[in-house]
């Protein structure tokens, strides 16, 4: 075990990342959202989601890695970096594709825009693939690949691909469950931030493509389900309390140590703005969704105008239903509700308003912000934290 440690740490990934992308800065946005993890489990390196966190991880082999230039690390990063950001980890493979099939599809498309990988590695215009075109989707290279098979396959050829070329692991995408969910949503957070920054520099996009780079702004400008963004929250703010149990087997020492079982919780504070500019229609509209978030999580519900009235406040138990209601009228002052929130034992912090009012002091919790449309694109103050615009008829 201590040659295993030794082995690992001979090439520490953590330790270059950021002079590999300092002329990258939208890709250096993207990897310091990914955890990357030496392993010796992989041949070269791969991209998953942890299915217990619901966070990208970059696995890599450090003897791999220590072996290629500085340009061909940096390419072999920006490669992972656009799995994600093409969701090739997160969305399912299409039906009835092998998963040799699309992996070779998704590794094409990506290979399009990079120049310096190792040699070997699969590329429009190259070898089997000379009659590829450069630039298309995973999607439109799957169409080509299958066509390949089936003229192989009347020639005896197998399936007419290649043996090698495909050097990093894509075992663990796709698996359709809770944690991908959580984690495309995520995604879109990281995306977001990563193109306002380099949209901000002339030089902040670094080697992305002008196309792909019009593709990632066209996604991020796309309509999103406030719905969709409402469960994502109370999904990632929910605590995970792990324990040990001997009937289940730890993947990692099989019959070593015991395996974990992990039982999800969320506490969640809703703050309702109780001013009369908050109109029933939003009301309804949340209290709705409540309805259906219910069955994921318990809420407490805190009215509230210019201050937090404690008889009010009631917690809404999981699997419940309410009605819509206002109990309040006034003005409306955001510290009212966050210092009630960051006085007690919250994992997540929603509150439903108009905007109108000064920028209130920080949370203790991840906050986010629901109101309308019309508010949404005019609040009254600057923040950081996520904000939401109910529409009707969603």
């Amino acid at each position: 075990m201590e040659n295993q440690d030794k082995k690992e740490l001979a090439f520490d990934l953590n330790l270059h990342v950021a002079r590999l992308l300092q002329s990258e800065p939208f890709f250096a946005s993207i990897s310091r959202r990914v955890n990357k993890m030496p392993s010796t489990q992989l041949p070269t390196a791969g991209v998953r989601v942890n299915p217990h966190t619901s966070r990208f991880e970059l696995l890599y082999n450090p003897d791999f890695f220590a072996k290629l230039t500085d340009l061909e690390r940096t390419d072999v990063l920006k490669h992972e970096f656009y799995h994600l950001i093409f969701e090739h980890v997160t969305s399912r493979k299409p039906a009835d594709i092998k998963d040799r099939v699309w992996n070779f599809a998704a590794d094409l498309a990506i290979n399009s825009h990079l120049g310096h990988l190792p040699s070997g590695s699969l590329k429009p215009g190259v070898g089997p693939f000379e009659d590829f075109p450069s630039g298309l989707a995973a999607e439109a290279y799957l169409k080509r690949l299958e066509k390949m098979k089936e003229e192989s396959s009347g020639n005896g050829d197998g399936d007419g691909l290649p043996e090698e070329g495909q050097f990093d692991d894509h075992g663990e995408w796709g698996s359709g469950g809770e944690a991908d969910e959580i984690a495309r949503e995520r995604l879109k957070d990281y995306i977001k931030k990563a193109s306002e920054k380099a949209s901000s520099s002339s030089s902040g996009w670094g080697t992305v493509p002008h196309d792909v780079r019009q593709e990632i702004l066209a996604k991020i400008k796309s309509t999103l389900d406030w719905k969709k963004v409402l469960r994502y929250f109370v999904k990632t703010s929910t605590r995970a309390n792990k324990t040990t149990t001997v009937k289940r087997v730890n993947k990692r020492y099989r019959y070593i140590h015991p395996g974990s079982k992990i039982k999800r919780l969320a506490r969640i504070a809703i703050s309702v703005d109780q001013s009369g500019s908050v109109d029933d229609t939003m009301l309804e509209a949340f209290f709705g969704e409540l309805n259906k978030l219910a069955k994921l999580a318990t809420f407490t519900v805190v009215p509230f105008d210019t201050r937090v009235e404690a008889s009010l406040v009631y917690e809404w138990k999981k699997g419940q239903r309410h009605k819509t209601e206002r109990v309040m009228s006034g003005g409306t002052d955001f510290n009212a509700p966050t210092d009630y929130v960051n006085k007690r034992d919250f994992d997540g912090h929603i509150i439903l308003t108009d905007l109108m009012a000064p920028k209130p002091k920080a949370s203790k919790c991840q906050r986010m912000w629901m109101t309308t449309k019309r508010y949404a694109s005019r609040p009254y103050f600057q923040t950081n934290e996520r904000i939401v615009a109910i529409e009707d008829g969603r």
